[in-house]
């Protein structure tokens, strides 16, 4: 079993460049895969590798300026999730495109995974899922608000567009790990909303904390590896990946006639050119080609 590390944090880093050849360096002696994003605000990403070797890439991030406190969650998975590693520099660790925003200067108040139900199901708080559409789509806490975007970024102009629905309304905040609620809570705080919460560990310390028996959360959550989703106790969930779009399909989706492995789904197979599937069908069967050579392919 491999140890899976999603891990954040915010903090100042004059020159996040100078840090990637360590951690570059340490990941790949250690067998860790995944990816790792650096900026000026802080890092983000998700690992997986032996135990010894996450442990090692814990303490190295945690000695790094200001993040003594970094926090991560665990999960496992049966086979190796990630294809290679891959330590990026960024302009921000989460793309949200508000110079303004801050989440070290504040954020909304945090709410643990055994009290959240409670906050949730008050009639004078409305929740809303900040994640994309296509994570929403196959799983989500009951009762919450999906705005519908295709990317973070385009959160702040769907609230500017929906906010006066929320009048008089706490307003409850989550998404997959708490990397996005730091910015939206901090987000909201700068548009003059006084309270905002948002889950602490995301949906996944919610998963993993809260019996499927007390829990009020619909379906799978999705996760960016090749495990695709999980579900409680973080156990693997049934979906998999279309490899054209990169959307997560359940079981019975591949069984739709437009679904081809590695080419299209009832998704995209109208978002791509014939010569896009010619593409894709080569990518597909030089992929099986390596899985026959008993090769895993990284392209």
């Amino acid at each position: 079993m491999y140890t899976v590390a999603a891990l954040y944090h915010f903090t100042r880093f004059d020159d996040p460049d100078a840090l990637r050849p360590e951690i570059a360096k340490l990941c790949c002696g250690r067998g860790i895969r995944g990816t790792l994003l650096l900026a000026r605000e802080g890092v983000n990403g998700t690992v997986a590798g032996d135990r010894a070797g996450i442990d090692a890439l814990l303490d190295h991030l945690r000695a790094l300026p200001g993040c003594a406190a970094l926090e991560h969650k665990e999960s496992t998975a049966s086979e190796m999730p990630f294809n290679r590693m891959k330590v990026r520099l960024k302009r921000e660790i989460v793309t949200m495109g508000q110079p303004d925003v801050d989440p070290t200067a504040g954020t909304g108040h945090y709410v643990e995974p055994e009290d959240w139900n409670a906050l949730i199901e008050s009639e004078d708080v409305a929740v809303i899922d900040t994640r994309n559409d296509y994570e929403v789509a196959i799983g989500t806490f009951k009762g919450a608000i999906d705005p519908e975007t295709k990317s973070f970024g385009e959160f702040p102009a769907w609230w500017q567009e929906n906010k006066d629905r929320f009048h008089n309304k706490k307003i409850a905040m989550f998404c997959t790990g708490g990397i996005r609620c730091e910015k939206s809570t901090n987000y909201l705080l700068g548009q003059g909303v006084e309270e905002v919460f948002h889950l602490k560990g995301g949906i996944l310390k919610y998963l993993e904390r809260i019996p499927a028996g007390e829990s009020t959360w619909d379906g799978e959550c999705f996760v960016f590896d090749g495990r695709v989703s999980v579900g409680h106790g973080l156990k693997e969930g049934k979906h998999k990946l279309c490899y054209a779009c990169r959307r997560p399909l359940k079981p019975e989706d591949l069984r739709r006639p437009q679904y081809e492995p590695g080419v299209s789904c009832h998704h995209c197979i109208d978002e791509t050119s014939e010569a896009d599937k010619a593409r894709f069908r080569d990518r597909q069967k030089q992929i099986e080609l390596a899985h026959k050579r008993g090769e895993r392919h990284i392209g």
